[in-house]
This record gives C-alpha cells, sequence and structure tokens, in this order.
C-alpha cells in the first residue's frame, strides 16, 4: 500500500468487482462515516487486490504515488515511480490495512482505510493527524517485476 510520505485521482473509475460493491454497499450502513463515502472491510479489499496490481495518486495534487502488487493476502511489493521494489507485510488491525515495508527505518506499519467515495477506490491514511487520501486509478494483472519476491 503506498507510503504515507509519498502521495494520489485521474479523469476516470476503477471499475469494482460486482462482490467488492456488494460488501461496500453492506458496510454503508456502519455509524460514523462521512456521507457519500462507503467503508471497505480489508478483507473485501484483499479480496479484490490479491493476484493484481494496484496504481495508486494523491487526490489532492493528483501526482502518482506508486504501484503494489498484491502477492497474497500477507505479502505485498511496493514501487514508487524511478525507485526499487520494496516489500511488505500485511496485517489487518482494527478495520484497517496495514503494511510494514523492508525499508521502514522506525519498524511502524503504515495503515489505511479503504473506502469508496462516488465509485472510486480510496484509502485514507489511518491517522487522524495526517489525512492523506489516495485514489486507485487502475487495477490490472500486470506483474512488476520485482527480483526476489518473497513466498510467504
Amino acid at each position: 500500500m503506498p507510503r504515507a510520505r509519498s502521495s494520489a485521482p485521474f479523469g476516470g473509475s476503477v471499475t469494482i468487482g460486482r462482490h467488492l460493491l456488494r460488501v461496500a454497499l453492506c458496510a454503508a450502513l456502519l455509524p460514523g462515516w462521512a456521507f457519500a463515502q462507503t467503508i471497505i472491510t480489508p478483507e473485501a479489499f484483499l479480496d479484490a487486490a490479491v493476484g493484481k496490481t494496484l496504481t495508486f495518486y494523491e487526490i489532492r495534487s493528483g501526482g502518482l504515488v506508486g504501484t503494489e502488487q498484491f502477492l497474497s493476502r500477507r505479502v505485498s511489493v511496493w514501487r514508487e515511480e524511478g525507485q526499487s521494489c520494496v516489500y511488505g507485510q500485511i496485517t489487518t488491525p482494527n478495520g484497517q490495512i496495514c503494511f510494514l515495508y523492508d525499508n521502514d527505518p522506525d519498524g511502524m506499519p503504515v495503515c489505511w482505510w479503504p473506502f469508496l467515495h462516488e465509485d472510486r477506490l480510496m484509502v485514507r491514511l489511518a491517522s487522524f493527524a495526517e489525512g492523506e487520501i489516495q485514489e486507485v486509478r487502475s487495477i490490472t494483472e500486470v506483474s512488476l517485476n520485482c527480483p526476489n519476491a518473497p513466498t510467504s
């Protein structure tokens, strides 16, 4: 998942599978989320993401943050534009999806809340102090072709 230090919408939306939309619509009844936003559970997000490569853009600037390939429900590989691949361990505590990357100097995971907004898949940094929001603009099956991918 995108790093908080970097950031990412384009003129179009990602089509989300029917299963993910059904789960998201059921989750819309959860209190505490702004109107027109539909929370997605980390499990539903992973159902749609595993085996795929997602591209993230910072919502305010529109700039590319990076691309993440979800190798399994526990392992991903992240690449920022012009950078090398970084592998991450995925966890899902407290309704968040969290990533602990191999190069994180503090050893702390970066956590996100996935949601839908106007049929666009978004993630919000799970820190109220930093409200960064990123949009998933593409979901493909194209590999990042990173070397030495972990298998678990």
